[in-house]
């Protein structure tokens, strides 16, 4: 038996996290049959989520998901490419991964409007009294976290302009194409649109949405990838803690 843990639909995206998102896509492309749970961060190594339970073996992190799929099935999403595929491939993936996502993620965690009905709810569970603390400790983790890799010393307009011109190096990538690489979707595509569905959300006030959206093949395209791999993606539902408002 397999199980991806991770997190479902919630901020109008098929999940919170485009990590989670990138390793279902990745599992559909494979073509292993799994189910999806909900992630307990305090029951693995890395604290983090995706990770995978294949017949008791625990996989973390969404790269060597995909390896240990691959390697157990004996097949890859690189096959049939050639290098510069696979070079172009991984280069896309680190871009939108190495800075364009955790962008998404300073807009989400440092902003107080978008932390509150974002990401706060993630700790509605803590008990009243003890949250603020809670709260206040997570998020200066994570303005650390962000200073310590470099997105939290740019000013808001020039972690903007990054992203815009990550965004715009994606949109010229797919051109007209239907997917990144042509007309099949690959592994690329698993991370780049999961990325790119974390920043277009109009969940949160952020100027990533409007950057996404003023690239008509970027809309189309996230359209396409989530239809394609989300329209019947089933999660149990999020414990009655995670709906309740702050």
């Amino acid at each position: 038996m397999i199980t991806l843990y991770g997190w479902g639909p919630m901020f109008d995206c098929p999940s919170p996290s485009p990590f989670v998102m990138k390793a279902d896509i990745q599992l559909q492309m494979l073509g292993v049959d799994f189910t999806r749970a909900i992630a307990d961060l305090d029951a693995v190594p890395k604290h983090k989520a995706p990770y995978v339970i294949d017949d008791g073996q625990l996989i973390e992190d969404s790269n060597f998901i995909r390896i240990h799929f691959e390697t157990k099935l004996g097949k890859g999403l690189y096959d049939g490419f050639s290098g510069k595929d696979i070079a172009l491939s991984w280069a896309l993936e680190r871009m939108a991964e190495g800075q364009l996502a955790k962008i998404m993620a300073y807009e989400r965690w440092m902003k107080d409007d978008n932390f509150n009905k974002g990401p706060a709810q993630f700790f509605i569970d803590v008990p009243a009294p003890a949250r603020p603390v809670v709260l206040k400790e997570v998020r200066e983790g994570v303005a650390a976290s962000h200073m310590g890799e470099g997105t939290g010393r740019f000013t808001e307009a020039e972690r903007m302009q990054l992203a815009d011109w990550d965004i715009g190096a994606i949109a010229l990538q797919l051109g007209e194409q239907d997917y990144l690489l042509g007309e099949a979707p690959t592994c690329a595509d698993a991370a780049v649109a999961a990325v790119l569905i974390a920043c277009a959300t109009e969940f949160f006030d952020t100027p990533l949405s409007g950057l996404v959206h003023k690239h008509p093949n970027l809309v189309a395209y996230i359209d396409r990838m989530k239809a394609r791999y989300f329209a019947h993606a089933a999660w149990p539902a999020w414990p009655a803690a995670m709906t309740e408002p702050a």
